[in-house]
C-alpha cells in the first residue's frame, strides 16, 4: 500500500515588506499551504502610517532614504511615474499591489497574533494565536521587522521633567509650535525629526554623541545610491577615496556646520541620507549640540560645558530587536552586539526557522528580503542544503560586521547592499522556479 506524506506547511510571521515576499517565494517555489499572520488589517507593517501611536515608525511627511530604482521587488518594478524618492503612501500601495498581483491575500490571515511559538522535539512548530487556536508547521518564516519597539535611553525619560518621546511616537510637527526642542540622534530618523521640528518650533536643537555621515540624498544630479552603484566596478580603495571627495566638494568639512568629523570611511556605518538638516543648520534653525552629559529637570548639559533648557526631547535612539513570540531563553537578540545568522537567516541550532529582513542595509529592505526569500523557499523544497559547518559560517558573517563597521548595536545587523546582493543571488539553486506570470495576471 502506498502512503504519501502531508503537505508541507510553512508559516510566516509578519506581512509587511519582507513577509509578503516570503509569501510569494514560498508559493513560487511550490509550497502550498503557506499561513501568514500579521496583527494589522492590511498588508504593510511598518508603512502602515496612523496618525496616532501606533506599531509603526513612519511619520506624516517620511519618504524613503533608497531611490525607487534600487528600492524594488526583483520582478516588480515600482511604477514609473514614482519619483526618485517615493512617499510613505507611495511605498504602501506599491506593497498592496504586489500582494494583488501575485494573489497572496487568501494566505494572510489579518488581525491575528502569533502569541507564542514553539519548536517541538520534532523541528516543528507550534503557534497559539490571538484567537485561541493552535496551529502546526513544517517551518517557521520570522518577519516580524525591526523598528517597532524603541530602544530608550537609560534614565533619560526618568531625569527629564518636560515632555520626553521616542521618534517612534513622532507623528506630525504641530504639537511642537512654540516649543524648545532637543532632538538626540543623527540618524535617519533624528535628522527628520529636527528639520521638520524646526520649521514651527521655537529652538530646535539636535544632540550629535559621534561623528556621522550627514549625505545628501542627491550626489552629481543622481539618487546617492545610484551614484555608488557606479563605482561598483572601481577597486574599493579607490571607490572609497572617490565617495570621500565627493562629499568634501558637495559639503565641505562637518566642523564647519557644528558636527563632529567622521574618521571613518563612508560605509563603515549606517548611511544617514538627508537634504534639509545640514542647510537648517546653517540658515540658524537647527543648532547642534554635543552628547548629553546629564539632565536637571528640564535643564540639559552638554559634554561641551554647555546646557540649555527644553520643553521636549525627542529621542531618536533606534530599536529594539524583538522576538514577543518565542520565549526569551531560547532565542533573544534585544540586548545582542552580535546575531550570528548565516547570510542573515538561518539559525546555528535550529534548521526549521528562517529569518527574512533581519539585517539592516545600506539601501532597502525589501530587494535583499526578496531574495532572502527565495533562497529559503528553495531550502524548505529541498532545492538547497544548509552547510555542513554552518556555525563557523554564521559567526564569519558577525565578524565580518564587527570588522566593516563602526561598533554600535544600530551596526549588530549592518550589510552593504551589493555585496549582500550578490551573496544572496550566488546561493539560489540554478533550478529554482521563476513565477508563473500567465498566473500573476489571473490573480491581479
Amino acid at each position: 500500500m502506498l502512503t504519501t506524506n502531508p503537505p508541507l506547511r510553512v508559516a510566516v510571521i509578519g506581512a509587511g515588506c519582507s513577509g509578503i515576499t516570503a509569501v510569494k517565494n514560498l508559493l513560487q517555489a511550490g509550497v502550498e499551504q503557506v499561513v501568514c499572520y500579521e496583527q494589522n488589517a492590511e498588508v504593510g507593517g511598518n508603512w502602515i502610517y496612523s496618525a496616532e501611536e501606533s506599531h509603526s515608525s513612519v511619520c506624516e511627511t517620511t519618504h524613503i532614504i533608497s531611490s525607487k530604482t534600487l528600492s524594488s521587488y526583483v520582478d516588480f518594478p515600482m511604477p514609473a511615474d514614482y519619483p526618485d524618492y517615493p512617499s510613505h503612501e507611495q511605498v504602501l500601495a506599491y506593497f498592496q499591489s504586489y500582494a494583488r498581483h501575485f494573489g497572496l491575500y487568501p494566505y494572510i490571515r489579518f488581525q491575528t497574533t502569533v502569541e507564542q511559538a514553539t519548536l517541538l522535539p520534532d523541528q516543528s512548530w507550534e503557534l497559539r494565536l490571538s484567537d485561541g487556536q493552535t496551529e502546526r508547521f513544517d517551518y517557521l518564516f520570522i518577519a516580524n521587522g525591526h523598528h517597532n519597539v524603541p530602544r530608550h535611553p537609560a534614565g533619560m525619560q526618568e531625569a527629564f521633567t518636560g515632555r520626553y518621546l521616542h521618534s517612534h511616537s513622532y507623528k506630525t510637527n504641530q504639537s511642537f509650535k512654540g516649543e524648545r526642542v532637543l532632538v538626540v540622534g543623527s540618524g535617519n530618523s533624528g535628522c527628520d525629526c529636527a528639520v521638520e521640528i524646526s520649521r514651527v518650533a521655537s529652538h530646535t536643537s539636535i544632540s550629535v554623541r559621534r561623528a556621522q555621515y550627514i549625505i545628501p540624498k542627491f550626489l552629481l544630479g543622481r539618487p546617492t545610491d545610484t551614484f555608488n552603484e557606479l563605482l561598483l566596478f572601481l577597486p574599493r580603495g579607490f571607490a572609497a577615496w572617490l565617495r570621500g571627495l565627493s562629499l568634501r566638494f558637495l559639503i565641505g568639512s562637518y566642523r564647519r556646520y557644528g558636527l563632529p568629523e567622521p574618521d571613518f570611511p563612508v560605509t563603515a556605518a549606517h548611511p544617514t541620507l538627508n537634504s534639509e538638516l545640514l542647510y537648517k543648520i546653517r540658515h540658524g534653525k537647527v543648532q547642534p549640540r554635543t552628547g548629553i552629559d546629564r539632565i536637571e529637570g528640564k535643564q540639559v548639559f552638554f559634554r561641551d560645558g554647555t546646557s540649555a533648557a527644553f520643553d521636549t526631547i525627542v529621542a531618536a535612539t533606534g530599536y529594539k530587536i524583538t522576538l514577543p513570540f518565542l520565549d526569551r531563553d531560547f532565542i533573544n537578540y534585544e540586548e545582542a552586539d552580535r546575531i550570528p545568522l548565516y547570510l542573515r537567516m538561518f539559525h546555528q541550532d535550529y534548521p526549521s526557522v528562517v529569518f527574512i529582513g533581519l539585517f539592516q542595509p545600506q539601501g532597502a529592505i525589501w530587494p535583499l528580503s526578496d531574495w532572502q526569500a527565495r533562497l529559503a523557499a528553495n531550502y524548505v523544497m529541498g532545492r538547497w542544503q544548509r552547510p555542513a559547518n554552518i556555525h563557523q559560517l554564521a559567526e564569519q558573517d558577525s565578524d565580518f560586521i564587527a570588522r566593516e563597521f563602526t561598533r554600535s548595536k544600530r551596526h549588530s545587523i549592518e550589510v552593504h547592499y551589493h555585496r549582500f546582493l550578490k551573496r544572496l543571488r550566488g546561493q539560489v539553486p540554478a533550478d529554482a522556479p521563476l513565477w508563473d506570470e500567465k498566473k500573476a495576471v489571473s490573480n491581479e
